[in-house]
């Protein structure tokens, strides 16, 4: 059975990424196809507990590097639990965030470097790349001000505080920001940078029109 295919979705909170992995889900279950829909953290039951501790805004302070080990120690879970047994099925992964979110924020925005983040995701995820990586990376005012109102929202109609890192200072978005438009500039072949402050519906055609070019070079035919 031919391997599946693994697309990541990527950028700031506020971004949109949660909306279009949604939309991209179902633009593909229109045609036949079914992804495996997941999210890092979480999309595990050991995942959404390091999820919890993560984001919560009362586990502040975490250590930069201790921040960091948590994510790899979910994402070690999820490629061992969720990503590879689906790829290894010949299905599609469709993950919100994977190892790039972890060099832009604490890389970047923790200032721990891309060497320590990327010698780690070769260790501890045996080096897997994703086949395609969705970049939106609206200006960064714009993701801040919807993060925020989202995360109230979140906050208020669930009761769960997943606030912890848009308490970060201005400064520190600048440099996750900054370190995903160098992450699109080395990977080309990889990242698909969709940036600018798009409508919804004008991000999900600029979507699906990478999506499908990738689709048809691997054989699926959307």
């Amino acid at each position: 059975m031919p391997r599946g295919l693994f697309i990541t979705l990527e950028g700031l909170d506020g971004s949109g990424k949660t909306t279009q992995i949604k939309r991209l889900a179902l633009w593909m279950q229109q045609r036949g196809l079914d992804p495996v829909i997941t999210r890092q953290p979480g999309g595990t039951a050991t995942g959404d507990r390091i999820r919890a501790l993560l984001l919560d805004s009362g586990s502040t302070p975490l250590a930069p590097m201790t921040e960091m080990a948590l994510m790899f120690a979910d994402r070690a879970q999820a490629i061992a639990e969720v990503i590879e047994p689906a790829l290894s099925a010949g299905r599609i992964v469709l993950c919100d965030r994977f190892t790039d979110s972890t060099e832009a924020y604490q890389g970047g925005g923790r200032q721990l470097g891309s060497e320590a983040v990327l010698n780690l995701h070769h260790l501890i995820c045996g080096n897997l790349q994703p086949d395609l990586t969705l970049l939106l990376l609206p200006s960064l005012q714009a993701s801040l001000t919807r993060a925020r109102r989202r995360n109230e929202r979140h906050a208020a109609e669930t009761g769960q505080d997943e606030n912890r890192f848009e308490q970060e200072q201005g400064e520190f978005f600048r440099r996750v920001w900054e370190k995903y438009r160098e992450i699109a500039r080395r990977e080309p072949q990889r990242v698909a940078l969709i940036e600018g402050n798009l409508g919804v519906d004008e991000v999900h055609e600029q979507i699906v029109e990478t999506v499908s070019e990738r689709l048809v070079s691997v054989g699926h035919h959307a």
